[in-house]
C-alpha cells in the first residue's frame, strides 16, 4: 500500500521506465513526494527508496544536499528570502526582517495558523530584479517592504477572500 496519492504513484511508475537507471528518477520523485505531502518524511523516504530499489540512506544522502529538500513540514506558503549577493545589495536583510516581524517567527519558522513558514535562502536564481522572494513555486521580485506586504496580502486572501 503506497502513502502516495494513485496518481502519484502512477507518475513515480512511468518516471522509473523513463531513465536507463531506476536510481536517475530520485530527484523528481522527491520534489513530485514533497509538494504531495509536504516535506520527507521518514515513510516517504522509505517508499521511495523502495521503489527505485536503494538504501532510504541514499535517499537521504541525496536529499539532504539540496536546499528545496525538507524534511520538516513548512507552512501552506513557504516564504523563501534571497539574500545572495545582488538580493543583499538592494535591500534582502531589510526585507526578511521585515517579514520576521509581519508573520512573528524567524528563520525556518511557521506560523502558528500554518499559514506561512519563512526561511533564508542563497539564492533563487532571479539577481536581474533583486531583490526577490520566493513563495512556493511563485517568484517576486524587485520588492520594497510595501511590495513585500501585498504579496502576503495576497497569500492571506486567497485563504479568506470574504475579506480581501
Amino acid at each position: 500500500m503506497s502513502i502516495f496519492s494513485s496518481q502519484l504513484a502512477t507518475k513515480f511508475d512511468a518516471l522509473v521506465l523513463k531513465y536507463p537507471a531506476k536510481r536517475s528518477a530520485l530527484i523528481p520523485m522527491l520534489l513530485y513526494a514533497q509538494d504531495e505531502i509536504g516535506y520527507l518524511s521518514d515513510a516517504v523516504i522509505d517508499e521511495i527508496a523502495d521503489r527505485l530499489s536503494i538504501t532510504p540512506l541514499d535517499v537521504r544522502n541525496v536529499a539532504s544536499y539540496y536546499s528545496m529538500l525538507r524534511f520538516k513540514p513548512v507552512g501552506k506558503y513557504n516564504v523563501q528570502v534571497c539574500t545572495n549577493i545582488s538580493c543583499m545589495l538592494r535591500g534582502a536583510y531589510d526585507l526578511f526582517e521585515n517579514l520576521e516581524e509581519k508573520l512573528g517567527i524567524g528563520h525556518k519558522g511557521v506560523t502558528s495558523d500554518g499559514l506561512f513558514s519563512l526561511e533564508e535562502v542563497e539564492c533563487i536564481g532571479v539577481c536581474c530584479w533583486a531583490p526577490a522572494i520566493q513563495v512556493n513555486y511563485d517568484f517576486h521580485d524587485d520588492l520594497t517592504n510595501d511590495k513585500v506586504d501585498q504579496v502576503l496580502a495576497t497569500y492571506r486572501a486567497k485563504e479568506n477572500p470574504a475579506h480581501a
